[in-house]
């Protein structure tokens, strides 16, 4: 895989999404390189056990899109939902299996809207898909996965605000 060249795209798209909804909605996006793997990642601090450091912390919701040799040589871009330890997320009170559960009934309305998405994971990946890899069309791909997200993030806020402990 030609590292470089990806990493270099997915900047280049994060660098030309307009960032004003992103800003408002508190979200923010991240492109590393992770696991042999170039990912473009979107996330609040407050979804993280670790606000100073949102995208290390143990306990952690993010939106993830990223490519790999493997996905490469299959032709695909892969993206998904991890909710990682939601038990370390203060100040609330997370089942994982039942956190996975109430998203998902939230998003089974939205879920015709994602291509080739599966819900059926276990609690860490609330959602998993992809979409054909198309080198020249790298960029806008990456602006519909995030605008697609950002038009669902609110449903985590909404299944974090009903686990919220009351002061």
């Amino acid at each position: 895989m030609d590292e470089l060249f990806y990493k270099q795209k997915f900047q280049e798209a994060v660098d030309t999404i307009s960032r004003k909804e992103f800003d408002d909605a508190r979200l923010r996006l991240s492109v590393d390189v992770i696991l042999e793997s170039v990912a473009l990642k979107i996330y609040k601090t407050e979804w993280s056990s670790n606000p100073e450091s949102p995208l290390d912390a143990p306990g952690r919701i993010f939106f993830s899109v990223w490519i790999n040799e493997k996905s490469i040589q299959e032709g695909k871009i892969y993206y998904n939902i991890h909710a990682l330890k939601l038990r370390d997320l203060k100040p609330h009170k997370i089942p994982g299996r039942g956190f996975a559960e109430e998203f998902r009934k939230l998003f089974k309305h939205d879920q015709q809207n994602w291509e080739n998405v599966n819900v059926q994971y276990g609690p860490l990946t609330l959602m998993e898909g992809w979409i054909e890899l198309q080198p020249d069309q790298i960029q806008n791909d990456l602006h519909r996965l995030a605008r697609k997200f950002l038009m669902i993030s609110p449903m985590i806020d909404d299944v974090l605000d009903t686990y919220r402990l009351k002061p």
